[in-house]
Order: C-alpha cells, then sequence, then structure tokens
C-alpha cells in the first residue's frame, strides 16, 4: 500500500538512500560487470502525469494524492473557478476560445469527447524555465502551474499513453515512478545535469554583452519580479515579467544561451573562426570548464560517446538548425559542445562527439562504447510546440529494438526517461534539493535483461542517478554535483 503522503515518502526515502552504506557487497558489485553497455535516451518535455499517468500499478492520477493537488490557484493565492483559457489555443484546430471555462482539474487533450487531440498532433508549447517552473511548484503544494504557465490550462493536460511503443516497453521491464528532472526549468540546464550534475557559468555576467540577461528576482531568490502590467489574474491573461532571463542575478545559465562552437543558434563572428558562434552575441555562452562525466570514463579508459541526431549535417549547414522542419536541429541540446574539452580541432571532439548513424553502426558491427548517450534531432525528440509524441516514440522503441537484435543485447541496460516536463503539471512532489532542484518528476524506463519484468520501481531517483549509476559501475570517483538522496537505479535491476 502507497503511504498517504506522497511527499513524506519520497523524503524518507531520500534520507534511507542518502544514510545508506555506500559498499556494493562482493555479489552486487560481481553482477554489475556482466552490464558491458549503458545506453542512455534522452528525450524532451514530458511529465510522468503528462504521459503515464493511468500506467498500472504507478502513482498515478487515479491517486487520492492526485485529486488533492489537481485545483489550481490564481497568483494571489485564491482558488479559481476554471482553469484560464488555453492562450493561443491548443493547436490550429482548437482555438482559444474553444478552451473558455475547463473544469479546474486535470483533463485527458485526447478525449475523444473533449477536445479529441490526439498523440500524433503537434501542441502549442508551453513555458518551461528555471524560475517558473519554481514558482510553478510553489513549495510543493503543485498548485500554481496554470498560474504562471504562458499557455493557461493547458498545464493540466494529459495523455492515455498506452498505446505509445514506450508505454508497451515499460510494462515488460521497469518503469520509475519517482524519477525527477535534476534541475527546475528547461532542457538547456537539465542537459548540463546529466553530464556535469552542475549549472555553468557566465563569469563576470554583469559587466559582459549579457548583462542584458539577468533574470530580475524577488529576495527569496525563487519568484520573478512581476512587471508593472502584468495581469492581476491568470484568468485574463499570462503573467509578465520585469526580466525573466537566460541568468540568474550571480551569473549562472539557467535557461537556453547557445553554445560556443557550431553547431549553434548564433553564427560565426564576422571574418572569425568559421567553427565558433559569435562571442559579442549576448546568448552565446562562454567555453565552459566543469568536469563532466566524459571527463571521466576518458580517465578511466572507459570507452563512450555522445550520438546526436542530425549531428554531421548541422555541424556543415547551419541551415538545419532551429528550421522548424526535418531535422530541426536543437544546438543547446548537446552539452558537450559547450565545453572547452570538445572544441573543433580538438581529439576529443573527433573521438567523443558523434552523428545518429554513427550509432546505428556501431549496433549493425556490435562496437558501442560501454557508455553511449543518444540524443534525437528536433523532429524526433517529442517537443511540443515542433514535434509530436508518436513519432518521437516508435523512433526510440525502433532503437531499442535494433539493440535487442544485436549480440551485445545481453550486456545492455538502456535507460530511457525525458530531459524535463515541458511545462506540464504532475501531482508528485519533487524531493527537497538544493538551489538547482529537482524539478518535476518525469517518466523513466529501464530496459534491460537485467531489468525487474514488469517492475514500477518507487525508488526515488533524479537526472544524476544516471551518473550515479554509471560512475558505480566503472568505479568512478562520484561527480560532486550528484546528488546524495536520489538512488543510483540498481534497484531497478535483477541478476
Amino acid at each position: 500500500m502507497r503511504p498517504q503522503s506522497i511527499a513524506a515518502a519520497i523524503a524518507a526515502a531520500f534520507v534511507a538512500v542518502a544514510c545508506s552504506s555506500s559498499g556494493d557487497s562482493p555479489s552486487l558489485a560481481d553482477n554489475l560487470k556482466k552490464i558491458e553497455h549503458i545506453v542512455v535516451i534522452y528525450g524532451e518535455n514530458r511529465s510522468f502525469d503528462n504521459l503515464y499517468g493511468n500506467f498500472p500499478g504507478a502513482e498515478g492520477l487515479s491517486s487520492p494524492a492526485a485529486a488533492a493537488k489537481m485545483t489550481q490557484v490564481d497568483r494571489d493565492g485564491s482558488a479559481m473557478a476554471t482553469l484560464p483559457p488555453v492562450w493561443g489555443g491548443i493547436d490550429s484546430t482548437v482555438t482559444q476560445a474553444m478552451t473558455v471555462g475547463m473544469q479546474n482539474k486535470s483533463f485527458r487533450i485526447d478525449d475523444p469527447a473533449g477536445f479529441n487531440r490526439p498523440l500524433t498532433a503537434v501542441s502549442r508549447d508551453l513555458v518551461h524555465r528555471f524560475y517558473n517552473n519554481q514558482m510553478q511548484i510553489d513549495g510543493g503544494k503543485l498548485d500554481k502551474y496554470a498560474a504562471y504557465s504562458d499557455a493557461g490550462g493547458l498545464v493540466m493536460g494529459m495523455y492515455d499513453g498506452s498505446s505509445l511503443p514506450l508505454y508497451k516497453l515499460a510494462k515488460q521491464y521497469t518503469l520509475a515512478d519517482h524519477f525527477f528532472m535534476a534541475a527546475f526549468g528547461g532542457s538547456f540546464l537539465n542537459h548540463f545535469w546529466l553530464v556535469c550534475a552542475c549549472t555553468p557559468v557566465y563569469p563576470d555576467a554583469a559587466n559582459s554583452v549579457a548583462r542584458t540577461r539577468l533574470s530580475a528576482v524577488n529576495a527569496d531568490g525563487v519568484t520573478l519580479t512581476l512587471a508593472a502590467d502584468s495581469p492581476a489574474s491568470a484568468l485574463t491573461g499570462p503573467p509578465k515579467y520585469v526580466n525573466d532571463g537566460a541568468l540568474t542575478p550571480d551569473g549562472f545559465a539557467i535557461n537556453t544561451m547557445q553554445p560556443p562552437y557550431q553547431p549553434s543558434g548564433n553564427a560565426p563572428p564576422s571574418g572569425g573562426d568559421s567553427r565558433l558562434a559569435d562571442p559579442a552575441i549576448s546568448n552565446t555562452l562562454p567555453p565552459q570548464t566543469a568536469k563532466t562525466i566524459g571527463d571521466m570514463l576518458t580517465a578511466k579508459g572507459v570507452t563512450w560517446a555522445w550520438y546526436a541526431g542530425a549531428w554531421s549535417q548541422a555541424s556543415s549547414d547551419r541551415s538545419v538548425i532551429y528550421n522548424n522542419t526535418v531535422p530541426n536541429f536543437q544546438a543547446h541540446h548537446h552539452p558537450f559542445n559547450y565545453f572547452t574539452r570538445f572544441a573543433p580541432g580538438s581529439a576529443d571532439r573527433a573521438t567523443y562527439l558523434k552523428d545518429y548513424n554513427d550509432l546505428t553502426a556501431a549496433i549493425t558491427a556490435g562496437t558501442l562504447p560501454a557508455v553511449a548517450f543518444y540524443k534525437p534531432q528536433g523532429n524526433l525528440n517529442e517537443h511540443p510546440g515542433y514535434a509530436d509524441v508518436v513519432t518521437g516514440d516508435q523512433h526510440i522503441a525502433d532503437l531499442v529494438t535494433s539493440i535487442q537484435n544485436s549480440p551485445m543485447w545481453n550486456s545492455t541496460v538502456i535507460i530511457i526517461t525525458y530531459y524535463e516536463n515541458g511545462g506540464f503539471w504532475d501531482h508528485v512532489p519533487p524531493p527537497t534539493g538544493d538551489r538547482w532542484g529537482p524539478g518535476t518528476r518525469i517518466p523513466a524506463m529501464i530496459v534491460s535483461p537485467f531489468a525487474k519484468k514488469g517492475f514500477v520501481d518507487a525508488t526515488p531517483y533524479d537526472t544524476t542517478s544516471i551518473i550515479k549509476f554509471i560512475t558505480r559501475r566503472f568505479g568512478l570517483d562520484p561527480l560532486p554535483g550528484a546528488r546524495a538522496g536520489a538512488g543510483d537505479l540498481t534497484n531497478a535491476l535483477q541478476f
């Protein structure tokens, strides 16, 4: 039976994990050596409830805890009689006017008796930024998602995900139903936390070209300062801010900034090195030097690679970056391209930053590295605003099938998750962490011959759990930012 207080249960579990012995029993240590390949696949912008809220046996929307957390309040804390309209509409078929007066609770976007927008349709995007996410979580009450969204009531939208290929895979293997995005906000920051458990920095930002991107934050350090003309009620319009910037007031990069190296959303400097992004543009992040999981694997002699959909194409043709068609390469989804160690011309760049075609070739040849990260190209990543769910879900499932059909399958663990919630509500409060997160709950599954079958794993995890699993398997020192309270995924395995 699940405990009545989900928040209390998660907090207790985090304490238990943090206080447990870090030593492996001989049997587990030996069994972990059977894992020769770890494949991490990183999707986009879905909360757990958004796709897996009806998953059998999971902490989902049918629980009393979900019902208790559904009611959304206005920006002044008062309960709203209805959800705000979906500003701009759900898509070209469902207009804003059609969404006025929705009940103040979660709803199915794909309900045939409702809006009837299937998983094959591309919905509008929702704001998903560092401070917004914390304001929506509202200290664990989870009641201001609609109040601090630019998409109004759409934050409460869910789907019946049971027809999805990955949903079916999750039923066969292990679904983690208490897995949280490591950092508040969006893709940029959560990709960093996947590879370094760190938040990037912009040195001396207040005296730099990026000074206009410093966020205006209230004294609590959590909430953005509302603009004087911000609508008083979420029912009359989305919030406006003095400055919802890419940087914290003290110079940490928390919302999307562009890589200093191509492929980047920013063009090369005029007359300068064509392999670089212009540093004079205010949202070009200076090269980073923090230690990454890649550095640690390399130092230990463990093979690894970051595989990116359309990497080769985007590296030679900037027109495919953010082009809102195929492949719609998303430059800010590739964290190693922000680090000095992987600068253009470096040996490490050539060795470790690869294209999706290199991944499929390695699977076919049976030469996958010990650790492989894979990021799909934009049209295949399930991101609202420019990608549907079904196409990306099938793409990932097909990749899993190719690994299952390879000789490497018997020694492989595949971890599939989403970098963040995409602005969608979820009813399970994130555990208390640090300044950077964890944020909203997201889906995660472990697919492997070693994964427990038909298992829902309630162990508290966040994105840094992936790093912890890799470091444990290969005997690496832990990265400092990997949270002590988050599990290392071994509870999902059996040998």
